[in-house]
């Protein structure tokens, strides 16, 4: 009898080794049960692009309360304390009535301290700028909570390739399991065969060999299932020690004929993207307006009420004060400034032609993208369908070769090219599934569809 080769005795040692620590590991700590809409909704939540784009919601906001300032009016109140080190003076002419002698002569004017307390109020009556910018402050506005679902959209898109991801490799671990245990359960019946002087020592070290090249396949489909998971994690904001228990369906559910059919004309509508640049070219547009107004004039309307008290004491309740009320109109034009605002408008307008230009250019884009989507969705089906007859002919042919063996009229290098051929078409079938799922989701993600039956 030939003994089991070092290297399977060192990757079944390593096996007992990691298995026991693994089990240990996570058993001190109840898994997360992830379904594929319960990650989405912890990303949704959790998720730092989310919190950075509800940031700017929040800031577009205050944008609006900031324009409506203009509207309202403006009320100060200061208050002034001078300390006259050396008081002002009053020039008096020779010759006059004040001063008769013949040299001009000095007047001092005030008193050590002063004091001016007052009010001012000013309310715009006309400025053509103040509505445009309200409205610009809302479209921004609008502007953010677009870039917002957008940036959901990709988080969602993202959150479904990671779980998609774990699927998938837990299938594959599944796939080289299988492998596995028909790679031994042929390295048993050739051994016992071996002893009872049917097989060959030729097949016998064959089938040895098989074992031991399945058995790495296994362990890095086991650990490409824990980098997933950790990957997924990640995007979740979960700690990565927290063990966590992906439930989901791995399978293909086709989208909705009427709605692909449609796809191309809800583009506009239904994509974030392309909401948010015509939104901007909305902006852009009254941008112009505002540059245009300013050849027009503002009116503003405004009235002081000041005391004012000035004595060479402390003594305020012995003080004077004065009060004056003023109010008025003030008419703003200006004349001339050196071609500046003409400038600007042509700036504003070249910005707007630029971004019709990027609008077109990304409506292209994404059709392209939408189309490749479908084309991969339509491509996956196909293979689907022809890895499912493949798979079932795989595992017919497997157990042909295995009864051909058993009773002596077979190869055993033909189990093994039956073997491997099955382990490959069940990796194929499984990655077109994966494939399809992956292309589905870059569609939903052009289109902004959560419901692909819609």
């Amino acid at each position: 009898m030939i003994n089991t080769p070092m290297n399977i005795k060192i990757s079944l040692i390593l096996l007992l080794l990691i298995l026991p620590m693994n089990v240990k590991a996570q058993s001190n700590e109840t898994p997360i049960v992830l379904t594929l809409d319960k990650a989405i909704d912890i990303a949704l939540n959790k998720n730092y692009d989310i919190q950075l784009a509800q940031y700017d919601k929040l800031e577009a906001d205050a944008q609006i309360t900031e324009a409506y300032a203009g509207a309202y009016p403006d009320i100060k109140f200061n208050g002034q304390y001078t300390r006259n080190l050396k008081p002002q003076v009053l020039f008096l002419p020779p010759n006059t009535p004040f001063n008769p002698g013949p040299t001009t002569q000095t007047l001092s004017l005030g008193a050590d301290n002063s004091y001016n307390i007052g009010a001012s109020l000013s309310q715009t009556i006309y400025d053509p700028r103040l509505g445009t910018a309200i409205t610009i402050a809302k479209k921004y506005n609008q502007y953010s909570e677009l870039n917002s679902e957008s940036t959901e959209d990709y988080v969602r898109a993202d959150v479904k390739n990671a779980f998609y991801g774990v699927l998938l490799s837990r299938k594959l671990v599944d796939v080289n399991e299988q492998s596995y245990e028909v790679a031994k359960a042929n390295y048993k019946n050739t051994t016992l065969l071996y002893q009872q002087g049917v097989s060959s020592e030729y097949d016998l070290l064959r089938s040895q060999v098989q074992l031991a090249n399945v058995e790495p396949a296994l362990i890095e489909a086991k650990n490409n299932y824990e980098l997933s998971k950790n990957n997924l994690k990640n995007l979740l904001a979960i700690d990565l020690a927290t063990p966590i228990l992906v439930e989901g369906n791995f399978e293909v559910d086709k989208i909705s004929d009427a709605l692909l059919l449609k796809s191309d004309n809800i583009l506009s509508e239904r994509n974030p993207m392309l909401q948010s640049l015509a939104v901007q070219k909305e902006i852009l547009d009254e941008n112009i307006d505002i540059e245009k107004a300013a050849y027009l004039p503002t009116l503003k309307a405004f009235g002081n009420y000041n005391w004012q008290a000035e004595d060479n004491t402390f003594k305020f309740k012995d003080y004077n004060w004065a009060n004056t009320i003023t109010v008025g109109l003030t008419l703003s034009y200006n004349i001339f400034d050196g071609f500046e605002r003409k400038a600007k408008i042509e700036q504003a307008e070249i910005d707007a032609k630029r971004l019709d230009v990027q609008k077109i250019q990304a409506e292209e884009g994404l059709k392209i993208s939408l189309l490749q989507s479908k084309l991969k969705m339509n491509e996956a089906l196909e293979r689907i369908n022809a890895q499912k007859q493949s798979v079932n002919q795989a595992e017919k042919a497997l157990s042909i070769a295995q009864n051909r063996y058993s009773n002596g009229v077979g190869t055993q290098l033909e189990i093994l090219d039956t073997q491997n051929s099955l382990t490959q078409t069940r990796i194929n079938y499984e990655r077109a599934v994966y494939d399809f799922l992956i292309a589905e989701t870059e569609w939903e993600r052009i289109l902004s569809v959560t419901d692909t039956n819609e």
